[in-house]
């Protein structure tokens, strides 16, 4: 009697192997827009307050308005680490 053919058995995975890394999701529409902007935006904020010595933008702060404007760009650059 002759023998019939022999199924190939599937290889065994593991369920952490069968996950492959997906490639990273683009970002939102307005991601950069935002990002540049605070950046424009810090860098405006300074440039005024140099301008107007100390006048603008809020002159409560005086100095402080310094750290504001570079607080501001800042995260807008901290947003170029998540920009795909």
């Amino acid at each position: 009697m002759p023998e019939s053919k022999s199924r190939k058995k599937p290889a065994a995975t593991s369920p952490a192997a069968a996950k492959t890394p997906s490639a990273p999701k683009p970002n939102p529409v307005w991601y950069k827009p935002v990002m540049f902007g605070l950046m424009i935006i810090g860098l405006l904020w300074i440039i005024v307050f140099y301008i107007s010595e100390s006048r603008f933008p809020i002159p409560a702060l005086g100095a402080g308005n310094i750290l504001a404007g570079f607080g501001i760009a800042i995260v807008g650059f901290l947003m170029t680490t998540r920009w795909r």
